[in-house]
């Protein structure tokens, strides 16, 4: 089997997810993701797909992630480890599906509008 890419997104972080067989090592920017992500508890979110699966240690995945925060970045692997996975067999999508694991989260940063401190926050009224 070759090498299967695929792309997640969460607000602004973009992460480029590449799956292969191997024995379950995650490498995030050339780091171990152990390292990359050192004493979070979101680190046990990027195993989840192959979790629902039973996929645990058939592959390994390296990934090239940018932008957004820690979390963000941790959500779009995920991500992108899910899209990957349907791609290398279509019977993985229920049971991916079911887990929520495929549905990209639209939310993103309101933008700050003229006349207001942040989106929706107001400057002080004072009516003297």
């Amino acid at each position: 089997m070759a090498v299967i890419n695929a792309l997640g997104r969460r607000k602004t972080a973009i992460a480029r997810v590449y799956l292969s067989p191997g024995t379950g090592k995650i490498t995030v920017n050339g780091k171990d993701h152990e390292t990359y992500f050192a004493g979070l508890y979101h680190i046990s979110k990027l195993t989840r797909p192959f979790e629902a699966l039973g996929f645990e240690g058939k592959y390994d995945v390296k990934v090239n992630a940018k932008g957004g925060g820690v979390k963000g970045q941790i959500e779009a692997i995920m991500l992108g480890i899910a899209r990957a996975l349907v791609k290398v067999d279509d019977a993985n999508k229920p049971a991916l599906k079911g887990q929520k694991l495929l549905t990209r989260d639209p939310r993103m940063v309101e933008r700050k509008k003229f006349g207001h401190k942040k989106a929706r926050k107001s400057f002080q009224f004072s009516k003297r």
